[in-house]
């Protein structure tokens, strides 16, 4: 082997992962490369993996590289996207309607952001059909977003002057010394993460009234390029109402507003306060059930939503009442492993419905309404079969609780039962954002919820949970969005100062995912976004609280009501 020195070369090579390698002068944006293979992906191209780091398609090849597509198909390839759309909506809505404030409220399950407006009353159609063709029009002229980083005091005072206060206490915390922002002409703004190099990207997008203000629609993953029709969802659309209602009762509805209270001392009162509110809507529920003399009690909710903390919390504002549900454990019906559906991939699917014996579950009810004896059974989860389980007789009057992900499914109990059951939907619904522009997703707060708890209880690095998220995400988008509203209630779980709860514990987790791993890059988004929040003393919070269930200490976790 002869090894020489030579001049580098004038051209650079850059690897995909299907094995061929593509060809460019040096310093070429990742972006033109791509344009050669666009036609070969399954969705349009709106950033870049170079050697397993996420980029956007600006960024220069200047040294040979490994290079995947981030197609709008995936996870970081979907937020890219939408983070952008809601770049051009604020522009478009800052040329029209300059004296009046967008704020970016929460995500909607058909795929969209529900938006408010301040400082005027709600939009009139004609006036939202202009926000759509000025929107129209920007993209068709392909504006640039133009990248920069500025020093974090100027970056204070340009958002003062436009009296963003959301904004300037969130800064005022940051710990680096630069904020990156993006342009689009003379506009400038703060957007959490990367965007796509223009506008023209932005084809795809829609703006509906909906009750209160209106709904920038966008494509959902499995269907790109395609608007879903929006359907109703007011129950929801409720719960983060009343959400907020409680934010602005704690005086915090930002992440800098619940940064400013800690370091103010005020991090007892907001526990206390957020707690109380917790378990006043939790009577309320117990309350509702009551009056309805409901038998049956459904509870579902995704996965870190908090329901088994919840669930007990509900069960104990019922004992309250003199009276006493007895859980009836879904898990224990499922049906022997060697009978589990499969999913497209022939692979066993655990969270389809017929998972579970339903012809079993309906006898048993059926029998344990009536007054009957009943032989429970038990799944060995080990052996992945149903076995012999306890003997049980409900007494008179009293009701069965039924926790799981298919609580709400109509297909689970019979329809002569449907009547007369309640059900309660539990979810993380957070409504704390960043800033008015930068939503905080209630996925990203159940994950990190997850990771703690997974670490805890399971022993599972950050790497593992993170590697089965996509799957638990699936899941729940097939068999458990679609029912929310048939709940009678919503319980949101969230709890505004959860996440400076968490990130002490969550932090190191999310450091040791190595970077060579697949899951190095949502762990590092997960780092960035953490990075906001002031740390709040775990200390400080109740035993039985819903965030106990993730940090530890619950006094729940061996709650059980007396069978006797």
């Amino acid at each position: 082997m002869v090894i020489k020195i030579i001049q580098p070369s004038q051209l650079v090579e850059l690897h995909l992962p299907d094995g061929r390698a593509l060809s460019g002068p040096r310093g070429t944006q990742v972006g033109e490369f791509f344009k050669q293979v666009k036609d070969d992906f399954s969705a349009p191209i709106v950033a870049a993996i170079i050697n397993n780091e996420l980029h956007e398609l600006t960024y220069p090849i200047d040294f040979e590289a490994t290079a995947e597509p981030v197609t709008m198909d995936t996870a970081d390839g979907a937020r890219i996207y939408r983070r952008s759309l809601v770049f051009l909506l604020e522009l478009a809505f800052t040329d029209l309607f300059p004296k009046s404030k967008l704020t970016i409220d929460h995500s909607v399950s058909s795929g969209g952001f529900y938006c408010q407006v301040t400082g005027r009353g709600e939009l009139f159609t004609g006036e939202l059909g202009e926000l759509k063709d000025h929107m129209q029009k920007l993209v068709e002229e392909d504006w640039l977003f133009e990248r920069k980083q500025i020093p974090i005091q100027d970056a204070i005072e340009y958002f003062r002057r436009l009296g963003y206060d959301d904004k300037v206490r969130l800064f005022s915390h940051r710990q680096k010394t630069y904020l990156t922002v993006y342009s689009l002409g003379q506009y400038m703004d703060y957007l959490h993460g990367y965007m796509v190099p223009s506008t023209g990207y932005l084809r795809w997008f829609d703006l509906k009234p909906t009750k209160g203000g209106f709904t920038l629609q966008f494509p959902r993953r499995h269907a790109p390029t395609q608007l879903e029709p929006m359907g109703d969802y007011p129950k929801l659309l409720n719960t983060f109402r009343q959400y907020g209602d409680w934010l602005k009762r704690l005086d915090i509805d930002n992440v800098g507003a619940l940064n400013d209270a800690i370091k103010s001392g005020r991090a007892d009162e907001i526990v206390l306060v957020s707690e109380a509110l917790h378990e006043q809507h939790i009577a309320d529920i117990a309350q509702q059930i009551v009056q309805k003399n409901s038998r049956i009690i459904l509870i579902a909710g995704p996965s870190s939503s908090g329901k088994t903390t919840s669930s007990r919390r509900l069960a104990i504002q019922l004992l309250a009442r003199g009276i006493s549900p007895f859980p009836l454990e879904l898990d224990n019906y499922f049906v022997n492993r060697d009978k589990t559906p499969i999913d497209e991939s022939g692979k066993p699917d655990f969270e389809r419905l017929e998972t579970l014996d339903l012809v079993r579950i309906e006898e048993d009810i059926e029998k344990l309404l009536a007054g009957e004896k009943v032989q429970l059974p038990r799944f060995n989860f080990k052996a992945g079969m149903r076995e012999v389980g306890d003997v049980i007789q409900l007494k008179d009057g009293q009701p069965l609780i039924l926790e799981g992900i298919h609580g709400l499914n109509p297909k689970l109990i019979a329809d002569r039962w449907a009547g007369s059951a309640f059900r309660v939907y539990v979810s993380a619904l957070t409504q704390l954002n960043l800033d008015r522009h930068n939503r905080v997703s209630t996925t990203d707060t159940r994950l990190i919820r997850r990771i703690v708890r997974d670490a805890r209880e399971r022993g599972y690095s950050a790497t593992q949970t993170i590697g089965v998220w996509e799957s638990v995400r699936r899941g729940e988008k097939r068999h458990i969005f679609p029912y929310q509203e048939n709940a009678d209630v919503m319980f949101n779980s969230a709890l505004v100062y959860e996440l400076a709860a968490l990130k002490p514990l969550a932090e190191p987790l999310l450091r040791q995912v190595q970077h060579r791993s697949p899951e190095f890059i949502e762990a590092r988004r997960l780092l960035a976004f953490l990075d906001w929040f002031l740390p709040l003393d775990a200390s400080l919070i109740p035993a039985n609280s819903i965030v106990r269930e993730f940090l530890g200490g619950s006094s729940l976790k061996d709650f059980k009501i007396w069978r006797g």
